[in-house]
């Protein structure tokens, strides 16, 4: 399968929330949930949160639909530095049915073109998502 391959469409005002979410001021934890309608194969905004821990963010997720989270991260280096990486998680839970799954993992590669991000991770289990989960996560980066 070519990574130039599109499966949904993004929706024009969640290219416009995803632009202004990546220059946000707030230092707080936020989040942007992001599905795909199914019948119009189209990705659009589920919900939007504001101050929001991961094991907050994990309890907000379908058990067993996948999901698109873009999620910017108060982070404290253990030198005490603060940095606020913007993070893409695919949550892809065992169980969700193989057409969703497919649909989700064939529009990933084009939302992370039209946000903009770096640091994309996925995963199959929804208790993953952790602090500690993404802290492991972004250690790769440093």
């Amino acid at each position: 399968m070519s990574s130039s391959l599109v499966v949904c469409e993004v929706e024009e005002s969640l290219r416009e929330k995803l632009k202004k979410f990546r220059f946000r001021k707030e230092t707080n934890n936020a989040a942007i949930l992001i599905k795909i309608d199914m019948a119009k194969q189209l990705v659009i905004l589920e919900e939007e949160y504001e101050d929001i821990s991961l094991d907050d963010l994990r309890n907000e997720l379908p058990e067993r639909q996948p999901r698109y989270i873009v999620y910017s991260y108060k982070y404290t280096h253990a030198d005490g530095r603060v940095s606020y990486p913007l993070c893409f998680i695919f949550s892809s839970p065992m169980g969700c049915k193989p057409e969703q799954q497919m649909m989700y993992a064939g529009s990933k590669n084009r939302l992370v073109q039209i946000a903009e991000l770096t640091k994309i991770f996925e995963t199959r289990n929804a208790d993953d998502l952790t602090e500690e989960w993404l802290k492991n996560q972004l250690a790769f980066f440093r």
